[in-house]
């Protein structure tokens, strides 16, 4: 039997917040914007894919419109970065970008080294390294 695997994970964003969104999940976290189906284009939203070296996706995100909006304040996707430093690195850059990265659980999940961040329409996000 062929294990189950997660094809993506979608969080929302208000009409016309596409543009935030893509701020945070391509400049900031570094993810790769690629065009919706012909089919879903007209509903809104943007998603977003991770390679690895090799070309396969390893990661994908999608923003979905939603109206009434209300952000993800407990569920969140868990993206797996390669290593401390680039974590670190990523950490860095979104707040330069102005997000507000929390450290308070660095070493709380065995194995890794987290942080959490709020994206551009205050969804919750994990990163872990």
């Amino acid at each position: 039997m062929t294990a189950t695997r997660l094809h993506h994970v979608q969080v929302c964003c208000p009409p016309g917040g596409e543009a935030e969104a893509r701020r945070f999940y391509s400049d900031g976290l570094g993810l790769t914007e690629v065009e919706k189906p012909a089919g879903l284009a007209g509903r809104g939203g943007a998603w977003f894919r991770s390679f690895d070296d090799d070309g396969a996706v390893v990661a994908e995100l999608h923003v979905g419109v939603e109206e009434p909006f209300a952000a993800a304040r407990k569920a969140h996707p868990a993206f797996v970065l390669p290593s401390v430093k680039v974590l670190e690195n990523t950490a860095a850059r979104l707040e330069r970008l102005g997000y507000t990265v929390d450290r308070s659980e660095w070493h709380t999940f065995p194995g890794y080294r987290r942080v959490h961040v709020r994206d551009a329409h205050a969804n919750r996000v994990e990163l872990l390294g």
